[in-house]
């Protein structure tokens, strides 16, 4: 073989264990009911808080726990627990992305697992709607 076959062989080989390393870093989005069959492996979520539901954080206490329930758009729920500080306004958040592990009935937040989407962000100004209303 000549030394360029051998490199782009190489080169090959390389790529493919590349590749093979980032598959173990994908995740797909599942729902609860889905995370609970997948026990123990690392699921992404997206989930609204059941504000029906209280949330157990003190600071004082404990700052790095913070327990509260999780509904998601097919309505299953669970209680989940996050090993961290709680996120400033998490409880109006429309939706949040959560990346953990089930354990049982319990959703497990990974560290830097949460991922909130801003409401006021998304919403629409009113007085920007009649404006356009009015142009159009």
């Amino acid at each position: 073989m000549k030394k360029l076959h051998i490199i782009i062989l190489v080169f090959i080989a390389a790529s493919i264990a590349v590749l093979i390393s980032f598959m173990g870093n994908l995740s797909t989005y599942e729902t609860i009911a889905s995370a609970r069959q997948k026990a123990g492996k690392i699921v992404t979520i997206t989930a609204k808080m059941d504000n029906s539901q209280p949330i157990d954080y003190d600071p004082v206490k404990n700052p790095n726990y913070c327990s509260f329930h999780i509904t998601d758009t097919l309505g299953n729920k669970a209680r989940a627990i996050y090993y961290g500080e709680k996120p400033y306004d998490m409880e109006k958040a429309e939706r949040i992305t959560f990346k953990g592990k089930m354990n049982g009935d319990v959703f497990e937040i990974a560290p830097h697992g949460i991922m909130l989407k801003c409401p006021s962000k998304y919403k629409d100004d009113p007085n920007v709607a009649k404006k356009n209303l009015t142009q159009n």
